[in-house]
């Protein structure tokens, strides 16, 4: 899981986002759940891999001290 977050804007059809909150409120997901996970298998499916931001932080120090 990503311990940073970077904020990402993304211009949508009023239509569209409506409907994805709706189905998103019905799935119990947040369209930003919904986002990431399209994002991180967009990524898969090309081949592109990433160590998530905040990783390497932890594993200098597991206790986030």
């Amino acid at each position: 899981m990503e311990l940073k977050t970077a904020r990402l804007t993304v211009l949508v059809d009023p239509a569209k986002k409506k409907a994805l909150e709706a189905l998103c409120m019905r799935q119990d997901v947040t369209p930003s759940q919904v986002i990431r996970r399209l994002i991180r298998d967009y990524l898969a499916e090309h081949g592109v891999t990433f160590e998530p931001s905040g990783q390497e932080d932890v594993e200098k120090d597991p206790a986030g001290l």
